[in-house]
C-alpha cells in the first residue's frame, strides 16, 4: 500500500469507526445504501460509486457530496460499512453521500483517472431524480490525491457548463492535503514516478492537470485543510490555490492543522470536519 493510500485509510479508520462490519451486513441503522451503481466502461471493467443516503432525508431532492475514493491515485473498494468513517459526519448532517471509485494506477494514468471522476460526476448529475439528489447542489471532497481530483472538477467543470443546463456544476469543493501543482513531482530527478506511477504522463501536460493552472472565476467555492508541516503535500499547495481563486473572486479558504504532516490526529479531523461540515452547509443551502 503506497504512502497517500495509507495516510487515506489510517487517519479515518482509527478515528471513527470502532469496528469493521462484514461486507454481507444487510442493512446500515438510518442509512440507505445502493452499492456498486455502474457510471461507465473501460477494459472490460466496470466504474461504479455506491450512494449512501440517510433514511430520513424525504423524497425531496437535497444536496450531494462526492466523495473521490483515491490515494496516491488507487481507488480501493471496500464494503459499505467500511465507508461510514468517510460518509458518516455528511449523513448525520443529511447529505447524500457518492462514495466515486475511478480507474486506478498504475494501469490508469492521470488524465485518464481526471476523466474517470469527470464521467461520475455527468452521471450523478444525470441520474439525480434517481437518488433524489437536487442537482443544482452538488458538492466534492477527497483527500491528497482525492483532494487533486477534487479540485480538477472544482475548477474545470464549471467552465464546461456555461450557458448549459444539461451539464454539470460544481457548487462546492473540500480539498485535504491536496497536490495543486503537479510540476514539482513529474520531474523524474525528484523521485515521485516511481512511488506514483500515475504521473508517468507527458511532463508538457503537466499544468492541464494541475488545478491550480486551471483557476478560473466560474470556479466552485473551495475550502483546503491542511497541515503545516505536511512534507509530501506542502502547505504551499494549498496557500497558492487559496490566493489564485481568491484573485479571480471566487470564495476560497484555507484552514491549517498546526503541527500535522500528511493525515491528521483525532483532534485534527475533528476540526476538519467541522471546517468541511460549514463550508458545504454555506455553499450548498437550499435557495427557498
Amino acid at each position: 500500500m503506497n504512502r497517500f493510500m495509507f495516510v487515506f485509510m489510517f487517519i479515518f479508520a482509527a478515528t471513527w469507526l470502532p469496528s469493521t462490519a462484514p461486507a454481507d451486513e444487510p442493512a446500515i441503522p438510518g442509512v440507505t445504501i445502493t452499492p456498486d451503481v455502474v457510471y461507465g466502461h473501460k477494459d472490460g471493467m466496470a466504474l461504479t460509486y455506491d450512494v449512501f443516503r440517510p433514511e430520513n432525508a424525504g423524497d425531496r431532492p437535497g444536496p450531494c457530496l462526492l466523495l473521490i475514493v483515491s490515494g496516491g491515485w488507487v481507488s480501493q473498494w471496500m464494503p459499505p460499512a467500511a465507508m461510514l468513517p468517510f460518509t458518516k459526519p455528511f449523513l448525520d448532517r443529511g447529505y447524500t453521500v457518492c462514495a466515486v471509485r475511478h480507474g486506478s494506477s498504475p494501469k490508469y494514468l492521470i488524465p485518464e483517472i481526471v476523466a474517470d471522476v469527470r464521467s461520475a460526476l455527468e452521471h450523478v448529475t444525470d441520474h439525480a431524480a434517481e437518488h433524489h439528489i437536487d442537482r443544482n447542489r452538488l458538492g466534492i471532497f477527497g483527500f491528497s490525491a482525492g483532494g487533486h481530483l477534487s479540485l480538477m472538477l472544482g475548477t474545470t467543470t464549471n467552465a464546461a457548463a456555461r450557458g448549459r443546463d444539461d451539464k454539470p456544476r460544481v457548487a462546492a469543493v473540500a480539498a485535504v492535503f491536496p497536490p495543486t501543482d503537479l510540476t514539482p513531482y513529474l520531474d523524474p530527478a525528484a523521485g515521485y514516478l516511481e512511488k506514483f506511477p500515475a504521473l508517468k504522463f507527458p511532463r508538457e501536460n503537466g499544468d492541464s492537470y494541475s488545478p491550480l493552472k486551471q483557476v478560473s472565476d466560474d470556479d466552485a467555492p473551495s475550502l483546503m485543510v491542511h497541515g503545516d508541516k505536511d512534507e509530501l503535500v506542502p502547505l504551499w499547495h494549498s496557500e497558492k490555490i487559496r490566493d489564485a481563486l481568491r484573485a479571480s473572486d471566487v470564495a476560497a479558504d484555507l484552514v491549517v492543522i498546526e503541527g500535522a504532516g500528511h493525515g491528521f490526529d483525532a483532534a485534527g479531523n475533528e476540526t476538519m470536519f467541522r471546517a468541511m461540515l460549514e463550508w458545504f452547509d454555506t455553499h450548498l443551502a437550499a435557495s427557498n
